[in-house]
């Protein structure tokens, strides 16, 4: 279909009266901001609905997850996972001729050929979409009901926005001195570094550090808090460590002055300002300390849309910004950094809007996984944050050497663990790190989710041989929190 915007239902011919330039601006029903992981299916239940909608995207179909994301980076695991597997053939009785290397153009190709495919496939479905123009280029608000794109004005009833973030790039002491990757660029290598110094031991940074350990480059973490991934409860991150430092990858903690300098090599990084260690020397340095919303250059203030001092765009319980005629979804509102979670905003919004269901981001479980391998699932509250509390808990934990499931793959790295409130019974939160910890978890959740107590689950016969089959037993455990 054409991708240039047509004339509303409204017919409309003259100026709108909240129009600022006095140019007709051509009027949808909806504008949808961005073609993440929230805005396509959005635009489609509108259309579906009877709207017109135009659909905003300035660069790439899919957003974050399609793009720089989810699909690149687990399509990278994967073939770092393969090569790990592959050097440990011998444990598993299995006789290969030679070294294993990598073909770091064909991990490239590899990669590009699955973000090029979904990215596709999401501009297609879009393009197909009746009742839904596509327009290519930058959206800046003019005014509360106007928008500019590159020089085009449109005009709609209603707005979402939903237009992802990107990495955060802080000002450290001599970071423009160096040529800096983040979790972006990093996707355009197509050769191994030789030494990559990862600023940031957090998700994003912990993924690529193993994975590129295992494509054979040396990799320093540098992280300036006490342990990795503060998030988490200390002995996660205590394990966590453990098989990183397992695999060759060095990890330097408490690095509470981080600075850079050009050299040869390709750079200098320092991690103390009181009893300096010297120079961490690498040839590539990854920039991986958090993200910031894509909210600076919108307009927003055009339109009195509030943000907050990070630039989110503050919304409400069903995702309503402080115009009542505009809502935000995914990472820019600050709710959820997750495809997962920017999915389920457009849920929410759909539901509230089109089906008369009063949903709200308070009702949903936080949930999300660490995609090192062995991979964390994690779902509800940590020990730490239930222990905060005061309220009477129990625990139970079992390592993964003793779930026979983890044994038989010869993955027997990590633990489960979950805690659970003593008088209600409900589960608290749960903890997966293991093989296949990403899987099992869910099982926890749906039971979170169902308000159904613990006993329920711990009741349920599991599949043999699974690591799901163990949560019953560890549930069957449990023993009051310390």
């Amino acid at each position: 279909m054409s991708t240039q915007p047509t004339q509303g239902p409204s017919g409309n011919t003259t100026p709108r009266a909240d129009s600022p330039s006095g140019v007709t601006p051509t009027h949808f029903d909806a504008i949808v901001i961005g073609a993440g992981q929230a805005g396509p299916p959005l635009a489609g239940r509108l259309t579906q609905a009877g709207q017109r909608v135009a659909l905003i995207e300035r660069k790439h179909f899919g957003g974050t997850c399609v793009n720089t994301g989810c699909m690149p980076t687990k399509t990278l695991v994967a073939s770092a996972y393969a090569a790990h597997l592959a050097r440990r053939a011998a444990d598993f009785g299995v006789a290969l001729q030679g070294t294993v290397g990598v073909d770091a153009r064909r991990l490239k190709e590899r990669k590009d050929e699955v973000v090029l495919r979904a990215r596709g496939n999401v501009e297609k479905w879009l393009r197909g979409m009746d009742n839904c123009t596509v327009v290519q280029g930058h959206a800046r608000f003019v005014g509360p009901r106007e928008i500019d794109v590159d020089g085009r004005r449109l005009s709609a009833d209603r707005f979402y926005i939903n237009v992802g973030g990107r990495a955060n790039i802080p000002d450290m002491p001599g970071v423009r001195d160096i040529p800096l990757l983040t979790n972006t660029t990093l996707l355009d290598l197509d050769t191994v570094p030789r030494h990559m110094i990862v600023i940031g031991g957090s998700y994003i940074g912990l993924e690529f550090a193993q994975m590129y350990r295992r494509f054979g480059a040396e990799v320093t973490v540098v992280e300036k808090g006490p342990r990795l991934i503060s998030r988490e409860d200390p002995d996660i991150s205590d394990a966590i460590l453990k098989i990183l430092e397992k695999e060759g990858i060095r990890v330097h903690l408490n690095a509470e002055c981080i600075r850079f300098e050009a050299h040869p090599q390709g750079a200098a990084v320092r991690v103390s300002c009181r009893q300096d260690p010297g120079p961490i020397i690498g040839s590539h340095v990854l920039m991986a300390v958090g993200r910031l919303p894509n909210t600076g250059d919108l307009g927003l203030e055009a339109a009195g849309v509030k943000t907050d001092e990070r630039g989110y765009i503050v919304v409400d319980d069903q995702l309503r910004t402080s115009v009542p005629h505009i809502w935000a979804l995914g990472d820019c509102n600050g709710r959820g950094a997750f495809t997962h979670t920017s999915y389920n905003d457009f849920e929410i919004v759909a539901a509230n809007l089109l089906d008369e269901d009063p949903r709200r981001v308070s009702d949903r479980l936080p949930c999300y996984a660490l995609y090192i391998d062995p991979p964390l699932g994690r779902v509800g509250m940590t020990e730490a944050a239930v222990r905060a509390t005061g309220r009477p808990a129990l625990v139970g934990v079992r390592p993964m050497t003793r779930v026979g499931r983890a044994v038989e793959k010869g993955e027997t790295e990590g633990f489960m663990k979950v805690v659970v409130d003593a008088e209600t019974k409900a589960i608290l939160g749960a903890a997966i790190l293991g093989t296949g910890g990403d899987e099992a978890v869910h099982g926890i959740l749906d039971v979170m989710s169902s308000k159904a107590p613990y006993t329920t689950l711990q009741r349920t016969v599991q599949i043999h041989p699974t690591v799901s089959e163990l949560i019953p037993t560890v549930l069957g455990e449990l023993k009051p929190m310390a």
